[in-house]
């Protein structure tokens, strides 16, 4: 009943919000009995602002039309070189024939679409042939298609890599840590031609005892029945994915929003407050970010559950218990692969440390093949997106891809 008591809300503020921005377009009319002031500009701001804040379920376009290689802009077009049911393999291809390290990097599948590192994108095609898992938001995958787990994600990892063929680097940025982690032990066990030849992993759960954070301890405070008894819902009918049940990407947002609701809150009102003294560039920038936070995918609930169950509570990876389809993870069996770990001083989701035990996993690596990055002054967000993240934490993930290139 959950989906449907939020698809009745929707709707209903979708029929709210062309009449908040007509009031607040009237609002800013010179009426003649009317006194023009600060207050009444709030309160036009106030509407205009709910009017253009809304939850989307599609992926916006990437945009990303041109970048800087050396000395000059080159057009970038996107290219669905793979696809399976729950994901494309997306590549952003340059008008040049430079050659460049290939680099998938793998976004998270965590209720919002890959587009969250479109900044982490548009940086490092400046130096690189890059690929991004583009997941597929899987209220819209009929069921028949079958089921999304852990092991289904550790798969696409490991195929799209292949595809992509020998000599790539993979990064990894929050909850695909350990799955790509996974990946590169499977690939390496196997003698995979394919497997990467460095692995960044940034932010990510990979032991969450260490430091842990306020999600941490959401995760590890009911059973895992709680979450599926109260957290996951089955799409329904209307959606190609009828039936099929997810732990829908509202509930995610809404959890997102309660950890920094006074985060948000102070966002909502200076876009409010830009918008009442007509500061478009202030409002824009505003209304941009959440354009991006607002658009959510569901997750298959299998994944989900597991994600939770397998990395949060049970800690199976650091323990050595981590199984892929009934195969045991071993991240000694990696030795080709080189491996960067990126932390955020004052991340809230992944607490220090937590990515670090990424190093001490992979004990089959040679010391020089091993970098660990902490940088100051950053949040979650920081880590992959930000002046930061481009003039700080970029420079050491291209260095351990040339080093290894």
């Amino acid at each position: 009943m959950i989906y449907q008591a939020y698809g009745a809300q929707a709707n209903f503020l979708d029929l709210v919000r062309p009449l908040a921005a007509a009031a607040g377009t009237m609002l800013r009319l010179p009426w003649p009995l009317l006194r023009q002031g600060w207050p009444l500009c709030k309160l036009a701001g106030a509407l205009e602002t709910f009017a253009n804040l809304t939850v989307t379920h599609v992926r916006l376009p990437f945009g990303i039309e041109t970048a800087a290689v050396g000395d000059r802009l080159v057009p970038v077009t996107e290219e669905a070189v793979y696809s399976t049911p729950f994901a494309t393999l997306l590549h952003f291809k340059k008008a040049t024939e430079a050659p460049q390290p290939r680099v998938l990097v793998v976004s998270p599948m965590s209720g919002h679409f890959a587009t969250l590192l479109r900044a982490t994108v548009k940086t490092m095609l400046a130096d690189h042939d890059v690929y991004i898992t583009d997941w597929h938001n899987v209220r819209d995958v009929p069921l028949g298609k079958g089921r999304f787990d852990f092991g289904a994600f550790v798969d696409h990892v490991v195929e799209f890599l292949q595809v992509m063929g020998a000599g790539s680097h993979v990064v990894a940025v929050c909850q695909p840590c350990v799955p790509v982690l996974a990946a590169a032990a499977l690939m390496a066990e196997d003698g995979d031609e394919a497997q990467p030849r460095s692995m960044t992993l940034m932010a990510g759960p990979v032991d969450t005892r260490i430091n842990p954070t306020k999600v941490n301890e959401l995760a590890s405070k009911w059973p895992i029945s709680w979450f599926e008894q109260n957290l996951t819902a089955k799409v329904p009918l209307g959606y190609k994915g009828a039936r099929r049940q997810v732990y829908p990407g509202f509930m995610q947002l809404a959890a997102f929003m309660s950890m920094n609701l006074e985060r948000h809150l102070r966002s909502f009102k200076d876009m409010v407050e830009a918008r009442a003294a007509d500061d478009q560039s202030k409002f824009q920038f505003i209304q941009a970010f959440y354009e991006e936070y607002f658009a959510v995918m569901d997750l298959p609930a299998e994944f989900y559950l597991e994600t939770v169950k397998l990395i949060f509570q049970d800690h199976v990876l650091p323990l050595g218990e981590l199984e892929v389809h009934g195969r045991p993870v071993n991240p000694g069996a990696i030795k080709r692969t080189a491996l960067l770990t990126v932390e955020g001083e004052r991340d809230d989701i992944c607490g220090l440390g937590q990515t670090l035990a990424a190093q001490e996993l992979c004990t089959g690596l040679r010391q020089y093949m091993r970098a660990h990055h902490v940088q100051t002054g950053v949040g979650h967000y920081g880590v992959f997106s930000g002046r930061r993240w481009n003039n700080e934490i970029y420079p050491k993930v291209h260095d351990i891809i040339q080093m290894t290139d």
